[in-house]
């Protein structure tokens, strides 16, 4: 592992241990040459995965990708910061062992809307908005209308 601070290669694992959610293992990392301490984690990944923009265009699937999108959708909402990484670890698995090794992007779209509606109504409409592209405040009613309906 390179050193984030010096970019060595030289660098010694002090302390391993399972995170609390036991979906990766956290490392503290001491590098030989500044001396300076850091953390990793480890996560299984059970294969590659490639996202199908709808472009057209293949990208290597980034898990900090899509938590970065989860964050933002639950901004300022009370849940539990773990609860938001096993949210992200579900999908995750779920695409790692979908058999598939591309995916559309729609479909990861649609499992984290899916995902959100459970978890947070608030959070569900922000990424909504974003995945679904509104431009004005009528398309807010709209949804809001067919998610009142569909529930």
């Amino acid at each position: 592992m390179r050193c984030p601070f010096c970019t060595s290669d030289d660098t010694q694992v002090k302390d391993s241990r399972p995170t609390e959610d036991g979906n990766a293992i956290r490392r503290r990392r001491l590098c030989n040459n500044c001396d300076a301490r850091f953390t990793t984690f480890e996560r299984v990944q059970l294969r590659e995965v490639t996202v199908l923009k709808k472009s057209g265009k293949r990208i290597a699937f980034d898990r900090e990708k899509l938590a970065r999108s989860v964050a933002i959708a639950l901004r300022k909402r009370e849940v539990d910061p773990e609860e938001i990484d096993r949210f992200v670890s579900k999908i995750v698995r779920q695409l790692e062992s979908a058999g598939e090794s591309e995916i559309a992007s729609t479909e990861i779209g649609q499992m984290v809307m899916e995902g959100l509606r459970a978890l947070d109504d608030v959070a569900f409409v922000r990424y909504a908005s974003v995945y679904k592209n509104f431009t004005e405040a009528k398309d807010f009613e709209k949804f809001l209308g067919e998610m009142e309906n569909g529930k």
